[in-house]
C-alpha cells in the first residue's frame, strides 16, 4: 500500500484523490502544518522543503504533487490517466501540469501568504497581482476547455484533470472563484461528480466545495 503524507485541502489534495480514483486507498499519515509537524527533523528527512505531500512508493520518499500525479498514473497504468508514451496527447500532458506548477500553483501561494515574497508592507499589492494572475490562467484554461474539453486532454479525464480541480478548489473563497467560469464550472461539475471525490472529502473530512 502507497503511504501518503498529507494535510485536509493541501497540495497532497491531487495525489490522494488520484490514488482513490485509481483505486488504491493510500495509507494516510496526517501532518499538522499549524503545529509545524512539517519542519520537524523526522519529516525533513523524508521532505527536505518541509511540505506536502510525500508520496512513500517501495519505501522511498517523493515529493512534488505535479511529479507524484504523473509517477502515479504511470505506475498504475490500466487505470489509463495518461496517453500513450510519444503521442502528442501525451505530450500534451506534461505540458499542461508543468504550465500550472509552474504559473499557477505559484500565485496562489502568494494569494494566501502575500508577506512571503513581499514584506508585509507589500502584501496588499502582492496578492493583487497574485489574483490577476490567477484569473488570467484561469482565462486561459476556459478557453482552452470551450474550444477542446471537457477536460484539459479532451473526451477522457487525465492526470492533470485532479491537479486543474485541486487549484480550482483553492480558489473557492475568492472574489471570483474558478466556478464564475462557465467552461471551468462545467469541468469543476464532472470532477466532483466522480464517486473518488466524494471518498476523498470523507477521508479529509473536507466540508467545503462539494457542490
Amino acid at each position: 500500500m502507497d503511504l501518503l503524507y498529507f494535510a485536509p485541502g493541501s497540495a497532497s489534495l491531487c495525489v490522494h484523490w488520484m490514488l482513490l480514483d485509481i483505486g488504491r486507498p493510500p495509507e494516510l499519515r496526517r501532518v499538522d502544518l499549524a503545529a509545524g509537524e512539517q519542519r520537524s527533523p523526522e519529516y525533513l528527512k523524508l521532505n527536505p522543503a518541509g511540505v506536502v505531500p510525500t508520496l512513500v512508493l517501495d519505501g522511498e520518499p517523493f515529493n512534488e504533487s505535479g511529479a507524484l500525479v504523473l509517477m502515479l498514473a504511470d505506475r498504475y497504468p490500466d487505470a489509463g490517466l495518461l496517453p500513450p508514451p510519444g503521442t502528442a496527447a501525451r505530450n500534451a500532458a506534461y505540458q499542461w501540469l508543468l504550465l500550472m506548477a509552474n504559473g499557477l500553483q505559484p500565485p496562489f501561494r502568494t494569494w494566501f501568504y502575500p508577506h512571503e515574497p513581499a514584506g508585509e508592507a507589500a502584501s496588499d499589492a502582492a496578492k493583487a497581482a497574485a489574483g490577476q494572475r490567477i484569473g488570467a490562467f484561469f482565462d486561459r484554461v476556459d478557453a482552452h476547455l470551450a474550444a477542446n474539453g471537457p477536460y484539459l486532454l479532451g473526451e477522457r479525464v487525465s492526470a492533470p484533470d485532479f491537479f486543474l480541480a485541486m487549484l480550482c478548489r483553492w480558489s473557492r473563497n475568492m472574489p471570483k472563484p474558478a466556478t464564475e467560469w462557465p467552461a471551468l464550472r462545467g469541468f469543476i461539475d464532472r470532477m466532483r461528480a466522480r464517486p473518488s471525490f466524494k471518498l476523498l472529502c470523507e477521508r479529509e473530512a473536507l466540508t467545503e466545495w462539494l457542490a
